[in-house]
């Protein structure tokens, strides 16, 4: 006889799924509100239908920033991933050494975000911080604060301290599931170091690289307080990316109706990327 399943779990869960529902659709739904209406007043609105997203995609400051933003975010995950990968090759698989690198990697993940920016504000002046001293002590003309190349190339360097160690982390326990008997019978066929990396570690890390870069590409893509507070989007906009053109939008403008309407298309960007990358690298791992 089959047995019948039991639903009444369910109930347990029920109270969160309702909280999450409610926190995720009520703004967005504000914000739907806001993009389809232009608010002359406390209780005056006019619906405007589209007016809002042409405006927003004929600003030239949203191209640049854009094509801002896809640099961006290739470069750090062509830097991040494999040096993620080399970096958990690394780490030890056993004795006391494994708890420490554990630990020393995952210290850059547990600084905030604002402070990040801090730390690399200082580090990288020309007058105090210790990078930056060194790099004019050599001969350099290091400035990020009024170079855009220098500035560019500061805020990538920052993103892989601070992120590079979730990759390694993320790797290192994919690479730990690996059962023994795959080593062993590496081992007695005399493979190299190479092929072993190339045949058994790589292929079983796709599903592990994955998700990395997916949560790679997601957060780098919303990338806001660290440039804010080291270059503050500048020199000019050479570091000012989607998050802050938003920001400027809303805050800054105050143009409430576009900036909604640059919001949902941001989400809609992010999420229908995401889905197809997804579903790329999904079929791919099962071919």
């Amino acid at each position: 006889m089959r047995k019948s399943k039991n639903n009444w779990a369910w109930l347990l869960v029920t109270p969160m799924l309702v909280m999450v529902a409610f926190s995720a659709i009520v703004p967005l739904m504000t914000v739907v509100n806001y993009s389809v209406q232009d608010i002359l007043g406390p209780d005056t609105r006019v619906f405007v239908g589209f007016e809002w997203f042409r405006k927003v995609l004929r600003d030239p400051e949203l191209a640049g920033a854009f094509l801002r933003q896809l640099l961006f975010s290739g470069s750090i995950l062509c830097i991040e991933i494999p040096l993620g990968i080399a970096v958990s090759l690394l780490i030890p698989r056993r004795g006391v050494l494994v708890s420490v690198s554990l630990v020393v990697l995952a210290l850059p993940l547990l600084i905030p975000w604002n402070v990040v920016g801090t730390i690399w504000q200082i580090f990288c002046r020309t007058d105090i911080g210790l990078a930056g001293v060194l790099l004019s002590g050599m001969g350099l003309d290091y400035n990020y604060t009024v170079d855009p190349v220098d500035a560019w190339v500061t805020v990538v360097i920052m993103d892989v301290w601070h992120w590079t160690p979730l990759v390694a982390l993320l790797c290192y326990a994919g690479l730990r599931a690996i059962p023994d008997a795959f080593y062993q019978a590496a081992h007695i066929d005399g493979a190299s170091g190479w092929s072993i990396f190339r045949y058994i570690q790589l292929p079983k890390l796709k599903g592990v690289l994955i998700i990395a870069v997916l949560l790679r590409f997601m957060d780098s893509f919303m990338i806001y307080t660290e440039p804010f507070v080291l270059t503050g989007g500048g020199p000019g906009n050479s570091t000012t990316f989607l998050s802050q053109f938003l920001t400027r939008l809303a805050v800054g403008q105050f143009d409430l109706g576009p900036a909604a309407a640059f919001s949902l298309i941001y989400f809609l960007f992010i999420l229908l990327f995401c889905y197809v990358f997804y579903a790329l690298m999904m079929r791919s791992a099962e071919s």
